[in-house]
């Protein structure tokens, strides 16, 4: 999320190892007949048949290709070059903002993720060093939750927890302990587990609320008395939730499925029914709040990551399939006609552009934005998506191109359209 934006908010109160990718299959070289159109989305997700769509496969690019593309992308981020992965001693390592010079809850969980689907047990146990040494609060009120923002010496700049890291944490640990085991030098799963527990024993001591609404059961925007008042649409991941149960071995699988179906049922209300779009924050109910800018009725940074979100809940669980093809052929259709190479990267959700769209007097067309919408083709039946994924395929990063946020966005995207984004089942 935006630095500023968060600042000011938060000031206010302070490749799986098992199972068969469903492109080119290894084993037979063919795709499913049925499956072979790229406006023909599938219709079962990955926690049923351990198989992922390889979109750029099925555009016609050699396995070689894909491959060599996505590393090419992966090593953009964790280049020395580039600034945004760093190793600052033997042991440890962290994701930078290279644009704010600082390190954030949301880019150490990302990395984390990112880590375990390449099955680079290496970056990760760096990064969850870090994270876990430096962002962890150990006691308090706080106890479990990180801070979302801190100096690159591991100092706090705001010891506030931005939820979305915490909900990325917890997943990236599960998948860690199903891939890793928990028996080589860290317990991922207890880690984990110790996470969830602090989440859900929180009552208000301090001003520190529970990760998850206990009302609404839906993930808040910031777990204190001010943020848990509000959510934001692209914290909603539903098929996290569904790991959660699945593995988490906490004793709350009813609880953390109900949280999914929430999850999906809020999201109906939060995507606006002509244009597709997202609010970057919104009330429970889906609402706007009408706070002004600085909470967020528009579709700007945060919200860039809501057609990705909702492209992985389709390809690892596919549990809201209708809607779910109606929001991403809604949302592309939107860009599209705003122009597939000049849509900008902010909109009041009922699709009127934003004067901050502008950035020298130029509409901003965003890689991040590019890469998410492309990463909707797999879930939209129009053929539109095969060009969006076409103008992912395409893009070359740029002098200025921000590595860490649209830079992560990017990646996520590759991985999700090659198939190479997975739920990572116990090995």
């Amino acid at each position: 999320m935006n630095l500023n934006i968060r600042n000011k908010i938060l000031g206010l109160s302070l490749l799986l190892l098992t199972g068969v990718s469903a492109m080119a299959s290894p084993l037979t070289g063919q795709v499913p007949e049925s499956e072979k159109a790229l406006n023909a989305p599938w219709t079962k997700g990955a926690f049923e048949t351990r198989q992922y769509r390889n979109v750029f496969a099925e555009m016609g690019y050699t396995q070689e290709e894909i491959d060599k593309r996505v590393q090419t992308v992966f090593n953009g981020i964790f280049s020395p070059k580039n600034k945004v992965y760093v190793e600052p001693d033997d042991s440890t390592a962290y994701i930078c903002d290279i644009v704010h010079n600082d390190v954030r809850s949301e880019g150490m969980s990302y990395g984390m993720m990112i880590a375990v689907q390449f099955n680079r047990k290496d970056i990760f146990d760096r990064l969850w060093r870090w994270s876990k040494t430096y962002m962890q609060h150990k006691e308090g009120p706080s106890e479990g939750y990180f801070a979302w923002c801190c100096r690159t010496d591991g100092s706090h700049i705001d010891g506030g927890s931005a939820s979305d890291g915490e909900l990325y944490f917890i997943t990236s640990l599960i998948f860690a302990s199903n891939r890793w085991g928990n028996e080589t030098g860290i317990n991922y799963l207890a880690d984990a587990r110790h996470i969830l527990d602090c989440a859900l024993k929180k009552d208000g001591t301090g001003g520190i609320m529970p990760l998850i609404h206990k009302e609404h059961k839906l993930i808040t925007f910031v777990p204190n008395d001010f943020g848990y008042a509000f959510t934001d649409p692209s914290y909603h991941l539903p098929a996290f939730y569904e790991v959660w149960a699945r593995w988490a071995d906490d004793g709350r699988s009813d609880y953390w499925n109900e949280c999914a179906e929430r999850s999906r049922q809020y999201l109906h209300k939060a995507v606006h029914p002509v244009t597709g779009l997202t609010p970057d924050y919104s009330n429970y109910d889906g609402s706007l709040m009408h706070k002004g800018w600085m909470i967020g009725d528009a579709f700007r940074f945060d919200s860039w990551r809501v057609p990705m979100n909702i492209a992985l809940d389709y390809s690892w669980s596919c549990a809201d399939r209708e809607w779910q093809q109606e929001y991403a052929n809604k949302i592309q259709d939107f860009l599209y006609n705003e122009g597939i190479d000049t849509f900008v990267n902010q909109y009041n959700v009922d699709g009127t552009m934003l004067p901050d769209s502008l950035q020298m007097g130029k509409p901003s067309h965003a890689p991040g934005l590019v890469a998410t919408a492309a990463a909707a083709s797999l879930v939209c039946t129009h053929d539109k998506g095969r060009e969006f994924v076409q103008r992912l395929w395409d893009s070359r990063p740029t002098p200025g191109f921000n590595y860490y946020y649209d830079g992560l966005l990017r990646l996520f995207a590759f991985m999700h359209l090659s198939g190479k984004y997975r739920v990572i089942f116990p090995e």
